[in-house]
């Protein structure tokens, strides 16, 4: 089976997104991870909140979630921490190459 994890979470501040993408890559967790900004509007305590946040989008392997989970509970700065992920299935070659690049 061709599956891969995608991980969304998101972190208000881009330097932090940034030093939080390339720990990961460093420890060969994930293959590749995208950092886009975004405008988020969400209920927080009652109130309609509006904030810029950088979305960091992880690629990776099914076998990795559970230690990314945890990194990314104890790195992102939000209170309550986006961490969003589910299993797809990729192209082959795609998959391989995610594969390759993962310890």
């Amino acid at each position: 089976m061709n599956k891969i994890l995608i991980i969304i979470a998101t972190e208000p501040q881009r330097q932090n997104a940034e030093k939080l993408a390339k720990f990961i890559l460093e420890k060969k967790l994930a293959s590749c991870i995208s950092l886009k900004e975004i405008n988020s509007s969400y209920f927080w305590e009652g109130t309609i909140e509006n904030s810029d946040e950088i979305e960091i989008t992880i690629k990776s392997t099914i076998e990795k979630k559970e230690i990314l989970i945890g990194l990314l509970k104890e790195k992102l700065s939000n209170e309550l921490p986006q961490i969003i992920f589910k299993e797809f299935y990729s192209e082959l070659n795609y998959f391989k190459w995610i594969k390759s690049n993962v310890n």
